[in-house]
């Protein structure tokens, strides 16, 4: 890499003016403020104008409105029109550290890749269930650790929540395309096209994650009949990994069932050990008893959520022969 790398961030936002207040807050606070934001807004009925405007005292902004309703397109028109040479992708629900654009400039300066993603953590602000759904979405227990805990490139696929790319790998890949899960499916094509990945494990973001656990169980649920839709597309990409979740509620199912018309509650011991190993970890990581409940819940409604979401779509695609792709079409 010859040229100085020029940083455009660009985030979609939808009726979220709270959201986009906090993130523009944590940005203007970074030690290296040598980058430009694009705010890609659709037709919100909160719009976050005002916000914008206040910060552009101190940031660079473009913000751009338009009746776009796909997060895909409208991602894909703000990296078309960024003046820098390297985007940063993120949700509107996040928070930034002061260090985190001079962090990733240093990692790509020194080590330079083509496309690269960071995890995320959980602020000390945030409040318990949002604490234990971050929990749920990055401990080893429930995700194998893969949202950006594990420096295995052959394993690593960065989000769209916090990840970054080339101009160069925009160019060649089309960016995003419209169907759910959009950001895994970039990376895995980034992948294909032989561009270099890597994790940068220093460069995280606070992921607030505004979910009720309705909201979460759907989330995972999506991310689930997603896996499948990756599977076609992307041949070879679906291991045995992935079937573990489906696995886990087909094991619980039986467990219980198995117990109940046997009378043998010996049976439920496997589902006891999981729970206390789930709470245990919890609580030494997030240091509250509340939590650590809490955490019990929200990892089992992500691994049946993604478990019974993935065997949905498996049972739609293979044996209805429906097409996901055109389901999920915005």
């Amino acid at each position: 890499m010859q040229n100085k790398i020029q940083f455009s961030i660009v985030v979609p936002v939808f009726n979220r003016p709270y959201e986009i207040e906090e993130f523009l807050e944590s940005l203007s606070q970074q030690t290296d403020n040598d980058f430009e934001v694009i705010i890609m807004e659709g037709a919100s009925t909160q719009p976050c104008d005002e916000i914008c405007k206040e910060y552009s005292k101190v940031l660079d902004i473009k913000h751009t409105k338009n009746q776009i309703t796909s997060r895909s397109i409208r991602r894909n028109i703000g990296i078309e029109n960024a003046a820098g040479n390297y985007v940063i992708l993120f949700d509107s629900d996040c928070i930034l550290p002061p260090q985190y654009i001079a962090t990733i400039r240093k990692q790509l300066t020194e080590n330079y890749a083509d496309c690269f993603g960071g995890p995320d953590n959980a602020h000390e602000s945030f409040n318990k269930l949002q604490k234990a759904i971050n929990y749920s979405m990055t401990s080893l227990f429930t995700t194998g650790g893969i949202r950006g805990a594990t420096s295995k490139t052959d394993k690593f696929l960065p989000r769209a929540f916090n990840m970054g790319f080339s101009k160069e790998v925009y160019a060649k890949t089309g960016g995003y395309d419209e169907i759910i899960g959009e950001d895994i499916d970039l990376s895995m094509r980034i992948k294909e096209a032989g561009f270099s990945v890597r994790l940068i494990k220093d460069a995280f973001v606070y992921h607030k994650r505004r979910l009720t656990l309705k909201k979460f169980y759907k989330q995972t649920y999506t991310f689930g009949r997603a896996r499948i839709v990756f599977g076609k597309r992307h041949k070879g990409t679906l291991k045995i990994l992935h079937l573990l979740p489906t696995c886990f509620v087909l094991g619980n199912i039986f467990l219980v069932s198995a117990s109940i018309i046997s009378g043998c509650a010996w049976l439920l011991l496997p589902i006891l050990f999981y729970i206390i190993t789930i709470f245990i970890d919890s609580l030494m990581k997030n240091k509250n008893l509340s939590i650590s409940l809490l955490s019990i819940l929200t990892s089992y409604i992500q691994l049946f959520g993604y478990g019974l979401g993935l065997l949905d779509e498996l049972i739609t695609r293979r044996v209805l022969n429906k097409s996901a792709e055109k389901m999920y079409r915005q």
